[in-house]
């Protein structure tokens, strides 16, 4: 038997496929398709991918593709995540977490929630913002605003909704209202009624762009094949609002947009409306600062905005982007540099990715 750290040749298939597991444990974000385990052979130990220990050094570490193959190397289990044990879904413990926090009219506290699940404070707070992207009280608060958010479909009056869904004063939920329903409470219970949108459609070299503002800026550019399909999203979106084809000073903003989607690596200028929460718009933000013809993955990308392990929530951030182009979400690949999906189709993303390379200087 080999000892810890004596690992033949690696092959180039091998490389690739262990620098993809690397960005995976960097992310903590595993591929489910790909079940594997890594080693540290200044420790002698192996974990899962999603272990909460320390990252080590990634010349100390190699992949073995079962637990089995690890021992068979010379490593021994780590106690922590105990990777030799059934595979017992290390975010089951997590999910539950959730389900826990979404059915409480008081959020539990985060000891409450670490007993639960078996795990210390610190570990549990770590592993469930490596699984969600989100810390727990800020999982709590999401929560919280979605039982308004359903609330204020019903019947009853706004502040009856807040206080039901479990927030101790009207002010604390108004305070970040915007973030939240990307309106007032009392708009949303409106179905965004006293919403004014104004929307154009028109052609460019990806097929069909729709552009909508509000007062505040552009709330929505949709690329598709079919205009009536793009019309019909944006009132499905604001299904109260008035929404409706904008006249002829609604020209120039279209024109304006349509030069963005031709020439996407410009700078623009142009006034977004843009509505989200607080973490989305953080992505957002740093989707704006990924130079024009270059890509970053979703490990990377979250990152730079401070939350190394929130990659999946990254992707979902990514997805919810309504401001094609303008909002570079087409500039965020997989950790082994393929295309991953897009909102408005991948053959887009590619053409659009290539677009800006060519004009790269």
């Amino acid at each position: 038997m080999s000892g810890p750290g004596q690992n033949s040749p690696r092959t180039p298939g091998e490389s690739s496929r262990d620098d993809a597991r690397w960005a995976a444990l960097c992310a903590r974000a595993p591929d489910p398709q790909d079940r594997f385990v890594y080693a540290v052979k200044t420790t002698g130990v192996y974990c899962r991918p999603d272990c909460a220990s320390r990252l080590p050094k990634q010349a100390n570490v190699s992949f073995h593709d079962s637990a089995a193959a690890a021992e068979a190397a010379g490593y021994r289990a780590c106690l922590r995540c105990r990777p030799n044990e059934p595979a017992r879904g290390p975010s089951d413990a997590i999910l539950r977490a959730c389900r826990v926090i979404e059915a409480a009219s008081t959020p539990p506290s985060l000891a409450q929630l670490a007993a639960q699940a078996g795990l210390s404070p610190f570990h549990f707070q770590r592993r469930f913002k490596a699984v969600v992207g989100l810390s727990p009280a800020a999982y709590a608060r999401a929560a919280r605003a979605e039982r308004v958010r359903a609330a204020l479909t019903t019947d009853g009056d706004v502040t009856s909704a807040i206080f039901d869904a479990g927030f101790s004063s009207s002010g604390r939920f108004y305070e970040t209202s915007g973030e939240r329903l990307g309106m007032t409470p009392t708009a949303f219970k409106a179905g965004g009624g006293d919403e004014t949108i104004r929307y154009a459609v028109g052609d460019c070299w990806l097929g069909k762009v729709l552009v909508a503002a509000t007062q505040r800026g552009i709330c929505a550019i949709s690329l598709g094949d079919d205009a009536d399909g793009l019309v019909a999203e944006l009132t499905s979106r604001f299904h109260k609002a008035d929404v409706a084809a904008a006249g002829a000073d609604f020209a120039d903003t279209l024109a304006r947009v349509i030069a963005l989607v031709e020439a996407p690596g410009e700078a623009h200028g142009l006034p977004l409306d843009v509505r989200g929460a607080a973490f989305q718009e953080r992505v957002w933000q740093a989707l704006t600062r990924i130079p024009p013809g270059s890509t970053a993955s979703y490990a990377q990308v979250a990152q730079a905005i401070g939350a190394p392990k929130a990659a999946r929530a990254v992707a979902r951030a990514c997805a919810s982007n309504a401001l094609a182009v303008a909002i570079p979400c087409h500039r965020v690949v997989r950790a082994d540099g393929a295309l991953s999906g897009y909102r408005w189709g991948p053959a887009r993303k590619q053409a659009i990715l290539a677009r800006e390379k060519q004009a790269k200087p």
